[in-house]
């Protein structure tokens, strides 16, 4: 049985996805049993045929592919629900995320505690445009402001999570960037590692800032009524002092 399966959600990465899938074999094989689910959002180049060929040379790979392009919270949520494994590692299709850092995450979680169920990237020295970057503080301000998540960094792509809590989560469109406050309002605890970050290989980022910033403030908005709205309280068995 699989310990930890690998989900990255894939559109048009045609020359960084071979490179990024090879890379989590050389990191993880021998040291954790694992699988790799890669899904592709209906990418325009030929991503599908470079993945279709991986799966010749990379046997832990499978590869899930949408009918209709869905997003990355949706083809993040596909791979969670078809992974063999209790625990999930996702990584952004680009390759800006290196896959040496999962065992990291791996260590933190061995070294946590069990309502611990996130650990989250923290890019400490990003590598994109001064203009992303300024973007990505602002809207981290406003975001930490309004949700008080105690996370320096929601939108990097690498993350450690228990599946079935992930899965327990309400979903919707980029709930992705939202996993420690969604998290953090059903109950358990997230903790932020600091993790690596690379330049784009090839190709060219799927977002625009201001596309970001106009989508991001209404999913703030519903994300913070969510959290006014929740009750959550802790739950223990009668007899065994067990939490369930």
């Amino acid at each position: 049985m699989t310990a930890l399966s690998i989900v990255i959600p894939v559109f048009n990465e045609r020359g960084n996805i071979g490179p990024l899938v090879h890379e989590v074999v050389q990191h993880l094989r021998g040291r954790v049993p694992f699988d790799i689910v890669c899904v592709d959002d209906q990418s325009e180049d030929d991503t599908r045929d470079v993945l279709t060929a991986l799966k010749a040379e990379v046997p832990e790979l499978r590869v899930l592919v949408h009918h209709r392009r869905s997003g990355q919270s949706t083809a993040i949520r596909t791979g969670v629900k078809h992974a063999l494994s209790p625990w999930i590692a996702t990584l952004d299709g680009d390759g800006q995320n290196d896959p040496a850092d999962i065992p990291k995450l791996l260590a933190a979680r061995d070294e946590g505690d069990a309502q611990t169920r996130l650990y989250a990237g923290w890019r400490v020295d990003r590598k994109d445009t001064a203009s992303k970057r300024w973007a990505s503080r602002w809207a981290n301000g406003i975001r930490q402001r309004l949700l008080r998540d105690d996370t320096p960094d929601t939108g990097c792509g690498i993350k450690l999570f228990e599946r079935a809590t992930f899965l327990d989560l309400p979903y919707f469109d980029h709930m992705h960037r939202y996993l420690p406050a969604l998290m953090q309002r059903a109950g358990w605890k997230t903790v932020s590692v600091p993790v690596s970050h690379r330049p784009r290989g090839s190709g060219q980022s799927k977002y625009t800032n201001l596309g970001r910033a106009l989508v991001g403030i209404k999913d703030l908005m519903g994300v913070s009524w969510l959290i006014q709205r929740s009750r959550v309280t802790a739950v223990s068995e009668i007899g065994t002092g067990r939490k369930p």
